[in-house]
């Protein structure tokens, strides 16, 4: 109960110090977010985790905190290993195959936005992680998701992004990452 009180009574107190005034006299309020770290000490916690990966083709809404107007609709539809009918990766671009993710981002906002193939990349079991190369043209699988493009309000960009991946094993996520956004996940089937 005292522990109880006493977390009250510092969310309070910190709560109380989140709004400060700008040069024009108005309040400005200062957005705090708080993260809890957890660390998985079990199988079902670690199944609890997989269950809020999404699905492929499960739409995810995606906002920008210091742009309110800013809102996306994001998906990863499906996932293609191996992509047939194209040069292998170099030595220097990591894997020996390719694989492609069919993605799909709209602006559900009124403020228009650029995308691109970086924030796109792949995550593996072991902690592994595929980005993006930057490869485009040529026989890379098509249609291509756009390297930089606008979106404007009520308008989507859709296409494949390639990755070069090992042969050997198959990724467990698609994830989208921008800047100042909170990742989204999409599971891979290992079938």
């Amino acid at each position: 109960m005292n522990t109880r009180t006493t977390a009250c009574a510092a969310l309070l107190a910190l709560t109380a110090g989140l709004t400060a005034c700008s040069s024009e006299g108005e309040p400005k309020t200062i957005r705090v977010t708080v993260t809890q770290t957890v660390t998985a000490s079990s199988a079902s916690e670690t199944a609890k985790a997989a269950e809020k990966l999404l699905k492929l083709g499960t739409k995810a809404d995606v906002t920008d905190d210091t742009t309110p107007d800013l809102r996306a609709n994001v998906q990863a539809l499906s996932y293609t290993q191996p992509v047939t009918n194209i040069e292998a990766p170099t030595d220097t671009q990591g894997g020996d195959i390719w694989a492609a993710a069919d993605v799909k981002v709209c602006n559900a906002g009124t403020v228009d936005f650029g995308v691109s193939q970086f924030p796109w990349h792949l995550t593996y079991a072991d902690g592994t992680n595929i980005e993006v190369t930057g490869s485009t043209g040529g026989d890379m699988p098509k249609p291509e998701f756009p390297m930089d493009r606008t979106i404007r309000s009520g308008n989507c960009a859709r296409g494949k992004i390639a990755f070069p991946v090992p042969s050997s094993k198959r990724p467990e996520r698609i994830v989208y990452e921008p800047e100042g956004a909170t990742p989204v996940e999409w599971a891979i089937p290992q079938t």
